[in-house]
């Protein structure tokens, strides 16, 4: 048996407040921190499985044709010292020389513009290089700095993304989608990952748009019981017909994710239009109705709420 003190009340209400606090916090930064965290993830798959990528193609292709290295002195070249002939020689008015690993020359100011440079230059190039590392990162930092690749990276794949849309519009380019499709729904285990991305995928990415007219409430799933709902048009041609009366469609959202829910066709003598913001709504129904719409009060005195007639029975 637990006795009830005046001490003990207060410390179950500090601590009911203590946790209130705590939880009222985490709600207010948790949104923008989760959102601050998806966008830098976004950002670094980009970059390491897109960016860096094309970039290291870019440059290894830059490289082949860039490349000054050879194996040894070409007949008519001098040693730099005759004494010592393999630190180096001078040919055509170039002075080759041997990095720190390799046995490969290359000309001295590449290395020279290298290591003027090492800050520039990722952890990967932070090491004792051979010719062809040094010839790469030479590359990089003379011929593609960030501020240079990335827009041109952005661009390309802007541009195939463009181009592979225009082709997948045409008619050859679905014929080659819908059989590339049919072979990955044949594939299992994959098929099933796949038609959960696109569904992600076509939600986020669709260029459609569900446009609410306005908020009213109708009694659904049951009489009796009130929901919030949106106005999304007129109702089917053949359903009004049928019924004998004005009809309209509208979406019922479902708590908390507003964007799943149930399409309905109701009378519009059935429906309640409430005086809230599309806004408003939406922040009621993802709150779990915590959240509640604050209206003037004047403006409430002001409405007449006519409630659909009941048919007694």
């Amino acid at each position: 048996m637990t006795i009830s003190t005046p001490e003990s009340n207060s410390r179950r209400s500090n601590g009911s407040t203590l946790r209130q606090f705590i939880w009222r916090g985490i709600s207010i930064i948790a949104p923008p921190l989760v959102t601050l965290l998806l966008i830098i993830w976004l950002l670094n798959a980009v970059e390491g499985y897109v960016l860096r990528p094309l970039e290291s193609g870019i440059r290894m292709a830059l490289v082949a044709i860039v490349a000054d290295t050879r194996e040894e002195a070409p007949p008519g070249s001098k040693p730099i010292d005759p004494g010592k002939p393999e630190k180096g020689f001078t040919y055509e008015g170039w002075t080759y020389v041997l990095p720190p690993l390799g046995n490969h020359y290359l000309p001295d100011h590449i290395i020279n513009f290298v290591n003027a440079n090492l800050d520039q230059l990722p952890k990967e190039f932070q090491r004792p290089m051979s010719a062809n590392d040094f010839c790469s990162a030479y590359v990089k930092v003379r011929y593609m700095p960030r501020s240079f690749t990335i827009p041109l990276l952005l661009l390309i794949v802007l541009s195939s993304l463009f181009f592979v849309g225009r082709f997948l519009a045409a008619g050859v380019g679905r014929f080659v989608f819908n059989l590339f499709e049919s072979i990955i729904t044949q594939i299992p285990l994959v098929s099933n990952v796949y038609s959960s991305v696109k569904q992600v995928t076509d939600f986020v990415f669709s260029e459609r748009e569900i446009q609410f007219t306005r908020v009213i409430a109708i009694e659904y799933p049951r009489v009796g019981v009130w929901s919030l709902a949106f106005v999304t048009g007129e109702s089917i041609p053949q359903l009004k017909r049928i019924c004998g009366r004005e009809m309209v469609s509208v979406f019922v959202p479902t708590s908390p994710m507003p964007m799943t829910g149930f399409s309905v066709n109701v009378s519009k003598s059935d429906i309640i239009d409430l005086d809230i913001t599309i806004d408003q709504a939406i922040q009621f129904i993802v709150s779990c109705g915590v959240v509640c719409p604050v209206q003037d009060p004047k403006t409430i005195s002001s409405m007449t709420l006519n409630l659909p007639d009941k048919k007694t029975t």
